[in-house]
């Protein structure tokens, strides 16, 4: 095999400035006498590095090609391939022509080829975004444009992600286009620069100085938010592992195969992938208010860092993907230039599946989905973890960020596993903390979202509570958390409370002053409770009705407001949630006291009032006012899984 080292002595990597860059083309060359050149060989495998062993490298078996190119990555050098017939742009399906630009296998389960690639097509290097003259693109004249949805960086960005803070102002802006060959070759007329090849054993290098490959990504914790450093030493090729054993730069599975099949070499050793990919929060135009957020593409790449294994690994559109990461527990932190921090602790290759993000209580009852695998496989190519919920990592904007913090009480166990639900989006977080030291758990959550956080002991009890932040909320901190039919019973309370208030809104047709209806979430920055709330909120919703749509016995209020005008079918949707808010009210009463089983009797009743908001809003549909139904109709299948946990509850 032959190797061709490339060096550069300055870096604008997308999440960092530093000096010294080495990157290579590996060879391999079958010199066979079958190969049908067994003189010079015949070119069987191609692998261009991906700046690190942990990225998934551009690779490309069997080539047909003569002369493949190396197009190198603006700003950062690292190496993607040229194979098809556009030898200057970088194809990672068919879509042009008849072949890719690599050959590797799919990454599980994201369906996308495990190749780094060329990743800035949609997805922007994050100090672009945030305005960097220095990374504009130069086929577009002036300075770059803000995208509508670029996040705004924070002040600390340039420290947390760039190695030099300075970078010199006197090198030439990025270009595009330009050409190199080998001055020996039939295309070095046609190219901008010649170049020639010199012998690594002929290459003597006394020092390295300047700024190093550095970087301090932050962790959430329920305090302060914690740091964790990286730095990589620059030094000789000769030094790196990769150059006595070019295998270890092989990532792709089925390209370790094929070489160990052709020319009986051992290619065993790697072990499973990390993946996921990142969504971005954005508020929702389909809940009312601030209730409800949705997830996009991001719109610059992040970078990602296993602590357990200090190795800094870029995203390529958007996707989080790190190759042969040993059996065992790991922190994994996303972080980006514009967004808040994101956190989580993985499993890699255990026995459970609550760090893998394959736990699934938001659509099971109080039980868990089976794990994804995640070991090394002993028959087979290796298997993979997927991190985030099912494989969605999702950060948020800073200037949107709200800090969604609980803490046990202190005579409660410590949290096993962290979930945190959007009414709109579903699951945004679900995972081991990130902080294993902490008592704790953080996560960042988009501000305009209405969420359900959920925490399960170690025990696999359940505990629930509501989160709604407030405009003005930077934290929103649930204290003295605990698992259990109490903890249940409350939040089936406080989210029954929220919604009869907001649906009262509508009683002028529109959803104007929704966010003002001043009942308490269970967070500490929201004074009160809603179980102090209630009673006001429901002598506010019998001035809509006409009166008490819930009696304090079990029977039906009668009326479901079905026989009116235009406003009947309103009108009857009130009346359902009454009845459900109260029988709320009397099961949280005595969940508090201590009484089980009378909290679970009128657990039973509370089933039957949901099961009668949902046939309100099918048989009253058409006579209600805008977003109403959607916003009471996405909440029901919440109260339904945490009426089950309540009642499965031991206390």
């Amino acid at each position: 095999m032959v190797q061709y080292w490339f060096y550069s002595a300055f870096d604008q990597f997308s999440v960092n400035f530093h000096w010294h860059d080495w990157e290579v083309l590996h060879v391999f060359l079958d010199v066979g006498e079958g190969s049908g050149d067994p003189e010079t060989g015949d070119p069987t495998l191609l692998v261009a590095s991906a700046h690190s062993r942990k990225v998934p490298n551009n690779e490309f078996l069997d080539p047909e090609t003569d002369r493949a190119s190396i197009i190198s990555e603006v700003g950062s050098h690292s190496s993607a391939l040229g194979i098809n017939e556009t030898k200057a742009e970088f194809e990672r399906l068919p879509l042009v022509t008849d072949i890719a630009d690599i050959s590797n296998g799919a990454l599980s389960p994201l369906d996308v080829p495990a190749a780094y690639g060329l990743p800035r097509r949609g997805v922007s290097s994050p100090l672009l975004a945030a305005g960097t003259r220095r990374l504009a693109d130069p086929r577009s004249p002036g300075p770059p444009e803000r995208h509508p949805r670029s996040p705004r960086p924070r002040s600390d960005d340039r420290r947390v992600l760039l190695g030099d803070p300075s970078p010199p102002d006197d090198i030439p802006l990025r270009e595009t286009g330009l050409m190199f060959a080998f001055e020996g070759a039939d295309t070095a007329g046609e190219a901008d620069y010649g170049y020639s090849l010199t012998p690594m054993a002929d290459l003597t290098i006394g020092e390295f100085t300047g700024p190093q490959l550095s970087f301090e990504f932050a962790v959430p914790s329920f305090a302060e938010d914690a740091v964790a450093s990286h730095i990589t030493t620059t030094g000789t090729p000769t030094a790196q592992p990769r150059f006595a054993d070019p295998l270890t730069d092989v990532t792709d599975p089925r390209h370790r195969s094929a070489l160990s099949e052709r020319f009986d070499l051992d290619v065993s050793g790697l072990a499973g992938d990390v993946v996921g990919v990142i969504r971005e929060a954005t508020d929702s135009d389909d809940a009312p208010g601030s209730n409800g957020v949705d997830t996009g593409e991001p719109v610059v790449e992040g970078i990602a860092l296993l602590e357990s294994d200090p190795e800094a690994v870029p995203t390529f559109n958007g996707v989080v993907a790190l190759r042969d990461v040993p059996a065992g527990e790991h922190r994994l932190t996303v972080n980006g230039a514009g967004v808040a921090p994101y956190g989580q602790r993985i499993d890699h290759g255990g026995d459970g599946g609550d760090g893998a993000g394959s736990t699934d209580s938001a659509t099971t009852d109080s039980e868990t989905a089976e794990p994804t695998e995640s070991a090394a496989t002993a028959d087979g190519p290796p298997a993979t973890t997927t991190v985030g919920v099912d494989g969605d990592v999702v950060v948020t904007p800073n200037e949107d960020a709200v800090k969604v913090r609980a803490e046990p009480a202190a005579d409660a166990p410590g949290f096993d596993r962290v979930a945190v639900e959007d009414d709109v989006a579903g699951r945004v977080y679900d995972g081991l903390p990130a902080d294993d030291e902490a008592e704790g758990a953080a996560v960042y959550v988009h501000r305009e979202g209405a969420y359900t956080a959920e925490v399960e002991d170690e025990a696999g009890a359940l505990g629930a509570y509501r989160v709604n932040p407030a405009a003005d909320q930077s934290t929103a901190t649930v204290r003295e958390a605990r698992t259990g039919k109490a903890s249940l019973t409350s939040f089936l309370l406080t989210l029954l409370t929220e919604t009869i208030a907001q649906a009262s809104v509508f009683e002028d047709g529109d959803a104007d002053g929704i966010d003002e209806v001043g009942v308490p979430d269970d967070t500490e920055e929201q004074t009160g409770a809603a179980a102090d709330a209630v009673e006001d909120v429901l002598e506010a919703t019998a001035s809509v009705t006409g009166g008490p749509g819930g009696d304090t016995g079990g029977g039906d209020s009668g009326d479901d407001g079905s026989g009116g005008g235009p406003d009947a079918g309103f009108v009857g949707l009130l009346r359902a949630l009454e009845a459900s808010t109260n029988a709320a009210r009397r099961a949280n009463e005595a969940a508090q006291a201590g009484n089980a089983q009378g909290a679970d009797n009128r657990l039973r009743g509370l089933k039957q009032r949901t099961a009668a908001i949902a046939d309100a809003l099918e048989r009253n549909r058409e006579n209600l006012p805008g977003q109403l139904p959607g916003l009471v109709e996405r909440r029901v299948p919440q109260i339904e899984r945490r009426i089950q946990q309540a009642i499965d509850a031991d206390e």
